[in-house]
């Protein structure tokens, strides 16, 4: 009896270090779930030398139908844990930058089980929008039928949101004051968080202390630091778009920013610039990257 390996082509992508591998979903996958777990692990998964970090944050089968105008993108983001996420900010703007490359066109439609997100590509620059925001119990979900709103919540203060998943936000003095491994699993399964929640801290700074080598000119405006603990990944990423446009929606909500400014929100991958406006799409903007190209083990089968 032998072991058969079967190999599929992939390609590495990140946005501010929220990483992920891309596959062709006219490839054959048997097992989606089993890939994504098996690729995706930070000390056995994928590996590359043009790679940040071994493993990865989720898997993105993408389905392009480029006879629309502009192209269209069906995503599927199956994270590490096997489980199927609703949306992922920095995964949608990673599937517009792969669409773009095959196309040639810099506007896309990305269609996600959230909905169906507009992106504009500018050389490694993506915009996407994210939806709006919403603090409604039902949309969050939450247990109740009242919003939750800066409350205790397992030791911190926290605002619900939905932004295309569940965040639990808490707007604190200092992100790296906070043991996010340690608290953040009591929230994600908190009794109010049907669903469970991500958890996502932030802290606002002056531009120049966000991150080291920030631009300050073009961060002239409210700046704030963030860091996530992802429901499905099961630990804090580098990045986590839809928490940064959370961690802007809460700002608003609570009177810490002003009306539709740009705000700018920097996870420990880079800085993401989020727009908020009043009833309209939320947008999420900042650089996504291609790492590399390469092939893995679709499943292994005896003969």
């Amino acid at each position: 009896m032998s072991v058969q390996h079967d190999q599929v082509a992939v390609e590495k992508y990140h946005g501010t270090g929220n990483d992920f591998i891309v596959v062709d979903a006219v490839e054959s996958i048997p097992d989606r779930p089993a890939f994504a777990i098996r690729h995706c692990d930070r000390e056995t998964g994928v590996d590359h030398e043009d790679s940040q970090r071994t493993g990865a944050d989720g898997v993105l089968f993408l389905a392009l139908e480029s006879q629309y105008s502009p192209p269209r993108v069906v995503m599927t983001l199956v994270q590490p844990d096997g489980s199927v996420a609703a949306m992922c900010g920095n995964g949608a703007r990673v599937a517009a930058a792969w669409a773009a490359e095959r196309t040639g066109s810099n506007e896309l439609m990305i269609d996600t089980p959230a909905g169906t997100r507009h992106a504009v590509v500018d050389g490694d620059d993506v915009t996407i929008e994210m939806g709006v925001p919403s603090f409604n119990p039902r949309a969050v979900p939450l247990a109740r039928d009242t919003e939750l709103i800066e409350e205790d919540v397992e030791g911190l203060t926290v605002t619900a949101v939905n932004t295309g998943v569940p965040h639990a936000v808490a707007i604190v003095d200092d992100v790296d004051e906070v043991d996010l491994e340690a608290v953040a699993p009591a929230i994600r399964y908190a009794d109010v968080f049907p669903e469970g929640a991500n958890v996502t801290v932030a802290s606002r700074v002056d531009p120049d202390e966000a991150t080291v080598g920030a631009d300050t000119d073009d961060n002239a405006g409210p700046h704030f630091r963030q860091r996530t603990y992802e429901r499905g990944v099961e630990g804090e990423t580098r990045s986590c778009g839809t928490g940064a446009v959370a961690v802007a929606a809460v700002a608003k909500r609570l009177g810490l920013i002003d009306g539709d400014e740009e705000v700018t929100v920097s996870p420990p991958g880079g800085d993401l610039r989020i727009t908020v406006p009043d009833g309209e799409s939320a947008t999420l903007a900042g650089p996504a990257e291609r790492e590399f190209v390469g092939e893995l083990a679709t499943v292994v089968r005896s003969t």
